[in-house]
């Protein structure tokens, strides 16, 4: 007799691949908190159990007095979100948002400057 394993394999992603794209609809559509600016949802990342969902962000101001405001406006409307996903969504367990604020944007931006930075600086002395 095969044994069953406990997950279907890349289930975890499909799942936050879908929860994804439906928390993008809901903050973009549904919710009215004025703290939350536009915002786009960058990465979903889901507890094997499914019970925590980490949910990264990106916003156009790098202003952490605005970062933090959207991360808890997002927090304090975290209930009224993880209810318009479950109506979208049929799994069993419906994870827990936890929203974080994803620097990867901004870090490869800067990374960016410095690499062209750094190939105006050789292009100069490969005149000179």
């Amino acid at each position: 007799m095969a044994k069953h394993s406990k997950s279907i394999p890349g289930r975890g992603l499909r799942v936050a691949d879908q929860i994804q794209r439906d928390l993008s609809e809901i903050v973009a559509f549904e919710l009215k908190d004025p703290r939350v600016g536009m915002i786009t949802i960058t990465e979903v990342q889901v507890t094997p159990d499914y019970a925590h969902a980490k949910v990264f962000f990106t916003m156009l101001s790098d202003n952490k007095d605005e970062i933090k405001n959207t991360v808890s406006g997002l927090s304090a409307a975290s209930g009224y979100i993880r209810g318009q996903l479950g109506r979208r969504l049929s799994i069993h367990t419906l994870p827990e948002l936890h929203f974080v604020h994803d620097t990867s944007t901004a870090r490869g931006i800067e990374m960016s400057k410095l690499i062209d930075e750094a190939n105006a600086t050789r292009a100069k002395d490969a005149e000179d």
